[in-house]
């Protein structure tokens, strides 16, 4: 999978404790971007937290006061394991021209787990899967 800087979330980055966002904030415009694939990867084993839930947000503005949520997912940390990816795989439909991720903790705050997050150019599946 092919990772590009400019429509990367979250690179290598760090999950500890309460609601965190995603490190870069990625402009769209507003357009149908529906389909376009996403990698949400663990790149680390998560040691503490009960579970981590994803949420790929919206806004017509930068700063996210009126963000609305496209998609989320969550993950038991049994799951959360090194290469471990969640279940979204493509930014659904509703693009306002912002997108970024939110990432909560729930249970005790972590110390190992990172997440690296980002547009890719194509998916390690079929269409079928997704």
């Amino acid at each position: 999978m092919l990772l590009d800087t400019q429509t990367l979330f979250s690179d290598n980055q760090q999950i500890t404790t309460g609601t965190i966002v995603s490190t870069n904030v990625v402009k769209f415009g507003k357009s149908d971007i529906s389909f376009v694939p996403l990698l949400v990867q663990a790149v680390s084993d998560f040691s503490n937290l009960t579970s981590l839930e994803l949420k790929v947000e919206t806004s017509s503005t930068s700063d996210f006061s009126t963000a609305v949520t496209l998609a989320s997912a969550e993950m038991l940390k049994a799951d959360l394991k090194e290469g471990a990816t969640f279940p979204i795989n493509a930014i659904p439909r509703g693009n306002l021209g912002y997108i970024r991720l939110k990432y909560i903790v729930t249970g005790t705050a972590e110390t190992t787990g990172k997440i690296t997050a980002g547009v890719v150019a194509g998916l390690d599946k079929t269409i079928a899967e997704i």
